[in-house]
C-alpha cells in the first residue's frame, strides 16, 4: 500500500483499530499507524497533512 491508497488503509485500520473513533486520533498517532500495516510501503517524506486528512475521512466513512 501506498499514501494514496486511501480507502485501503481506511479499511486495515478500521480492522486494526476497532476500539478506536477515528474522529479522536491525532495527525502522529494515524501516521504510525498506517506506516505500522503490513503491506504498507510508502516513504514516510511522502505523507502530508492532506492525505491524513482523506485517510481519516475514508477511516471515518468506513466505520459508518
Amino acid at each position: 500500500m501506498k499514501w494514496t491508497d486511501t480507502l485501503d488503509i481506511a479499511i486495515e485500520l478500521a480492522e486494526t483499530h476497532p476500539d478506536v473513533d477515528p474522529t479522536r486520533v491525532n495527525f502522529v498517532d494515524l501516521m504510525n499507524w498506517v506506516m505500522a500495516l503490513p503491506g504498507f510501503d510508502d516513504d514516510p517524506n511522502r505523507c502530508g497533512e492532506r492525505i491524513l486528512e482523506a485517510i481519516q475521512a475514508a477511516w471515518i466513512e468506513e466505520r459508518d
